[in-house]
């Protein structure tokens, strides 16, 4: 797709930033007074966000971990991937498979300086700034073409981003024409917010929309993930509030209210 404008290597820290909002929730620390102040705000409204932003954490460590130990898979590309964080995609994957090959990918600049100075020692993981729309972009670049084989599976990660777009850019579309460029046996990881109660759907699509200045997508029901992944065989234990996705044990955190869930799973090709 044509981007809306070039992607910039320029950090504005007085507008939040979806990205540094989710780096403070899981309590890094590169994020800027906007990113925190935004975040309160809707914390008072929607107060479950945090643990919904560790459990969903969470769920990206688990899903790494049972594809490269359960499912073999070597090759991650990781679409929207945020501020490197603990435990990153290519730590859980290298720790199974020494030799995994991992690609992130983020439209926001930050990302771009944080990651490339956290990977330069580990010549088997890249980041690049992109804009995960923009699936060309991604899977025709340099670094794709270097780390990712299309003779082998391949896991594809939407996890905690389709939701940052507008139903107008086709979220989709943007998964099918992902789906179409994977080989046999490669896996969709797909989860985002979705809302059964229209007023929170509402609410949180008009808060984030305001403070990030129109950087934000939908709070959806769960019946777009399932269009998502139509016809795809999805792994058990299905479509799930990701917290339940194969927790570790029954003391693992849930979570602790519906208001709005982090909603998604695993589909095979």
């Amino acid at each position: 797709m044509e981007q809306d404008a070039p992607l910039s290597d320029k950090i504005d820290v007085t507008v939040p930033s979806v990205a540094r909002m989710y780096d403070y929730l899981l309590d890094g620390k590169d994020n800027y007074p906007a990113d925190r102040e935004a975040t309160e705000q809707l914390l008072r409204q929607v107060p479950s966000m945090k643990v919904l932003a560790l459990n969903n954490r969470d769920f990206l460590r688990r899903v790494v971990r049972v594809l490269a130990r359960d499912y073999g898979i070597k090759q991650f590309v990781d679409h929207g991937s945020g501020l490197p964080s603990v435990d990153n995609v290519h730590e859980i994957a290298q720790a199974v498979h020494p030799d995994a090959r991992v690609v992130y990918s983020d439209v926001d600049p930050i990302v771009l300086a944080h990651g490339r100075a956290l990977l330069e020692q580990n010549e088997n993981t890249a980041v690049l700034q992109a804009d995960f729309r923009d699936v060309e972009s991604i899977w025709e670049s340099d670094e794709v073409k270097r780390l990712i084989s299309f003779d082998e599976p391949i896991a594809a990660l939407f996890v905690s981003v389709l939701h940052c777009i507008k139903d107008s850019d086709d979220p989709a579309g943007v998964v099918r024409r992902v789906r179409e460029k994977l080989p046999p046996g490669s896996c969709l990881v797909v989860c985002q917010l979705v809302s059964e109660d229209p007023e929170t759907r509402r609410f949180v699509t008009d808060f984030m929309d305001r403070s990030t200045g129109g950087n934000w997508g939908e709070v959806r029901t769960p019946d777009a993930v399932h269009g998502y992944l139509k016809g795809l065989e999805i792994l058990e234990p299905g479509l799930v509030e990701v917290s339940t996705w194969r927790a570790d044990n029954d003391l693992a955190p849930r979570q602790p209210s519906r208001e709005w869930i982090e909603y998604g799973g695993v589909a095979r090709l």
